[in-house]
């Protein structure tokens, strides 16, 4: 069965065309290989059943020859663009397959071998390829991968590690940091406690005693010729003014001092 490729367009088909996706006018490379194999039982046709079960899968007979088709994409066309072709013969498989210009030619092979070990083990037990071939060219198409590989993203890696690195180190900083900062406010709010506590035992104790406050009455009168301004008295020793009244009449009661009538 053959499989049509994108056909190339014609010059006046391609003017109404120029907006197409860039696959309708770019079409793809076409490779393959081929393996020996050995039909250990039955007939080819017998693998219609096993394989025609895979949804994707395209099974097309011909003489001598079984086509498994799998077609990934298709152009604005309806044209297969991306697909392989895995040709099953008694003695030999072949494989057939596109490479569109934005994939790479080593990547696409790698992905078309571990397709055709899919494809393999789903017939294992009636059709069997040379394991030898198939170890070299695995081994080949991982090595040309990895050649792929260029110093680029060897630095690009390298500066990934590096950079991972740092980040795990400031996210522990930062666990630090947060750890530091509750400990910070917890310290802070037993200090404002305290303080406060501190402050109110200061008020207490500079809150004037009777005793003392009688001797600053005394003083006070004394200084200002006998006259006592209570609301003003209160301010400066930041006594409530029935205290002072309070402490005034303690002085007249013990005879310290006398009431002006």
């Amino acid at each position: 069965m053959a499989l049509p490729l994108p056909e190339k367009k014609t010059e006046e088909k391609s003017q109404k065309t120029s907006l197409q996706p860039e696959e309708s006018r770019h079409p793809p490379q076409v490779d393959g290989f081929k393996i020996k194999a050995n039909l250990k039982k039955g007939k080819l046709t017998d693998l219609t059943k096993v394989l025609g079960s895979i949804s994707f899968l395209e099974i097309a007979p011909e003489k001598e020859l079984l086509n498994v088709i799998y077609v990934e994409s298709r152009d604005i066309d309806k044209n297969p663009y991306l697909f392989s072709i895995v040709k099953l013969r008694k003695d030999e498989v072949e494989v057939m397959y596109t490479i569109p210009p934005e994939i790479s030619p080593r990547k696409r092979r790698v992905d078309v071998i571990r397709y055709l070990l899919n494809i393999l083990s789903l017939i294992d037990q009636s059709y069997h390829v040379e394991s030898k071939t198939l170890y070299q060219l695995i081994e080949t198409a991982i090595q040309d991968l990895t050649k792929s590989v260029t110093m680029d993203y060897t630095k690009l890696f390298t500066s990934y590690d590096s950079m991972k690195k740092d980040v795990d180190d400031y996210k522990k900083k930062v666990d630090r940091l947060t750890e530091q900062a509750q400990a910070l406010t917890t310290s802070n709010y037993d200090l404002k406690t305290e303080n406060d506590s501190l402050k109110l035992e200061v008020d207490r104790l500079s809150a004037l005693s009777d005793s003392a406050l009688k001797a600053k009455l005394q003083e006070w009168i004394m200084e200002h010729n006998g006259a006592i301004n209570i609301s003003e008295f209160s301010k400066v020793y930041k006594v409530s003014e029935a205290k002072v009244e309070e402490g005034l009449n303690h002085l007249v009661n013990e005879g310290y001092m006398g009431a002006v009538r």
